[in-house]
């Protein structure tokens, strides 16, 4: 009986933990998010979102641009996830190599923008320790993070637009390299 006992205790101690992350999201990640999803949409309104389709076609053409500018001022300034929202001023075209170089770059510049992604600094700090351990300096290790993040992650968007028009190929379709303004 007291196997049962033990082995219902933890069935519901598992549940019991996912429900004290869903209300630490409630009352951590969540607010912020929504906080930072209003004030992104209240500076689209003030700037425009004509002119913000601007930037999205300034963006989108070349490669640094749109996978190393773009995704490192918006992941400096709304943070993950927030970030991945910018990719809606691009062409339809460019939104999956985007939304693949913004996501890498969220990871490549915790070292020295721990804002963009603390929910996942403990993975670079896990590697900072053992750098700091061989006597070695943890900005050094960051900054070169940064700077390989930045180029790999543009690569990797650039690569994407490949697979993309391979996709798109494949399935006879066609998306569009111009931004479309609804209105």
């Amino acid at each position: 009986m007291d196997y049962i006992t033990k082995f219902a205790e933890g069935f519901m101690g598992l549940f019991q933990a996912g429900a004290d992350t869903f209300i630490s999201w409630m009352t951590g990640i969540v607010p912020v998010v929504l906080m930072l999803l209003v004030a992104m949409n209240a500076l689209i309104a003030l700037i425009g979102e004509e002119k913000m389709n601007k930037v999205g076609e300034f963006s989108a053409k070349n490669p640094l641009t749109r996978y190393m500018l773009l995704p490192f001022l918006s992941a400096f300034m709304l943070g993950n996830p927030m970030s991945m929202s910018m990719g809606r001023f691009l062409p339809e075209y460019y939104k999956p190599s985007f939304i693949a170089a913004q996501m890498q770059f969220c990871h490549t510049s915790n070292g020295v923008f721990p804002h963009i992604n603390p929910g996942e600094l403990f993975v670079y700090l896990g590697i900072a320790t053992g750098i700091e351990t061989l006597g070695l300096s943890q900005m050094d290790l960051a900054v070169r993070y940064l700077l390989v993040g930045l180029v790999m992650n543009a690569l990797g968007g650039w690569v994407t637009d490949f697979t993309t028009a391979f996709v798109c190929k494949q399935q006879g379709i066609q998306l569009s390299k111009t931004v479309q303004i609804d209105k």
